[in-house]
């Protein structure tokens, strides 16, 4: 079962949108997954309320530092993918959950504050790695980027990003008006009626995208190598 956590210093980055899009796409395509609500704003808890059960998807609340680990090993059990929604900083619970994670999404849109949040959750991975020994995988994902942004100019940003070492996934999120309907009205891109959202067809083609390349990244059957409780004394000393 596969860990994503989606992790940036700063709030506002998109961060919870392209975690919700994620889970809700990769539901809808037959996979189960668990989401653990660690943002203390609980974005996709209201959502979670508001929808109502939804298919293949479970939805963890009120997740700490003490608890991260029980919830994972649950989630094990059940779910095909679990996705860490995590607040806007760098404390214990990011630490942690980034130490327990498969692969850590670092959500960016195109402002400075953005990339120094971003730059933040970069420097704790490079520090947990060489405290710990160990390899975090992570990307940048390009969010709330405007549909009228060229090809050519989401090549340049990637440019510079990898020049420095930092993988980006191809697929950015685009800023479509079906996305922020999900969360003021609940349910999921497929819930919605074509005739009243714009662009609803270009916004799930954009899910689809990104949960395709989040499967190619991270197919169900990985299995961690690092033992839980080893992380998690390594986190603590990060922290």
């Amino acid at each position: 079962m596969p860990v994503i956590s989606f992790a940036n210093a700063k709030g506002g980055a998109g961060k919870t949108t392209a975690a919700l899009l994620l889970a809700t796409e990769l539901a809808h395509q037959g996979y189960r997954v668990a989401i653990l609500d660690a943002d203390p704003q609980r974005w996709i808890t209201q959502w979670h309320e508001l929808s109502g059960p939804q298919h293949n998807i479970e939805v963890i609340s009120q997740v700490s530092v003490a608890s991260i680990q029980g919830h994972l090993r649950e989630s094990s059990r059940n779910a095909d993918y679990t996705i860490i929604d995590l607040a806007g900083a760098r404390d214990a619970i990011v630490t942690t959950a980034i130490g327990l994670s498969d692969h850590v999404m670092i959500p960016v849109q195109g402002c400075a504050m953005d990339a120094k949040g971003a730059a933040q959750i970069l420097d704790l991975i490079t520090l947990m790695e060489e405290t710990g020994r160990l390899k975090i995988a992570h990307s940048v994902v390009l969010t709330r980027v405007a549909s009228m942004v060229t090809t050519r100019a989401l090549l340049t940003i990637k440019g510079l990003l990898s020049a420095r070492g930092v993988n980006v996934v191809d697929t950015p999120i685009v800023e479509r008006s079906a996305f922020r309907e999900i969360f003021d009205c609940g349910g999921t891109l497929y819930d919605m009626d074509a005739s009243r959202i714009s662009n609803l067809d270009k916004a799930r083609e954009n899910a689809q995208a990104f949960a395709g390349e989040v499967r190619r990244l991270l197919p169900v059957k990985v299995i961690r190598s690092q033992e839980p409780r080893r992380l998690f004394r390594i986190v603590r000393d990060a922290a």
